[in-house]
């Protein structure tokens, strides 16, 4: 686990002289290609990344892979429980917009062609909520896409890492 220091200033939480400590322990979640456990503040997030050999069905034939991202909110991360989406039958609009973010924000960084046909399905679940759970997502989530590309790369499945540029949010 590496921890390091980050200088924030968060609106309405203590103002510009509030430091609040940023962690991230990579190899969370031993199942995932590539995860990450990453705190900041006291909010905590687990950011999983998962490789499949195939790519949605509208990039087929084209050589080129697809990074995608889902977000969501366990029920006791805010305090007063949250329900579910599952169990109103539809996703919240507030999520839906996050995961888009985390999504197009790790997709800046990749190079599809040097990815090949292959998806990377990057979840992201809050387990503790106290502001900044976008920013978290989107930087832990660039922790699990980095190490499952990098096991890619060693495990000589891909020449090089696909990766030109790194990501983080604050």
């Amino acid at each position: 686990m590496s921890t390091s220091l980050c200088l924030v200033s968060r609106a309405g939480h203590g103002g510009p002289a509030r430091r609040s400590s940023s962690r991230n322990g990579s190899a969370a979640y031993g199942t995932a290609d590539g995860s990450a456990l990453f705190s900041q503040g006291e909010t905590r997030v687990i950011c999983t990344a998962s490789v499949t050999d195939s790519v949605p069905r509208w990039m087929e034939g084209k050589g080129r892979g697809w990074v995608t991202a889902e977000y969501s909110m366990l029920p006791a991360s805010t305090g007063d429980r949250k329900a579910r989406d599952i169990s109103r039958g539809k996703q919240d609009g507030r999520g839906v917009e996050i995961q888009r973010l985390i999504g197009r924000s790790l997709r800046g960084v990749v190079d599809f062609s040097a990815l090949g046909e292959r998806a990377v399905y990057v979840d992201c679940d809050v387990l503790q909520a106290d502001g900044g759970t976008r920013c978290a997502a989107i930087t832990g989530g660039f922790v699990a896409l980095q190490l499952a590309l990098a096991d890619l790369v060693k495990a000589g499945t891909i020449e090089a890492m696909p990766l030109n540029q790194s990501v983080a949010a604050i």
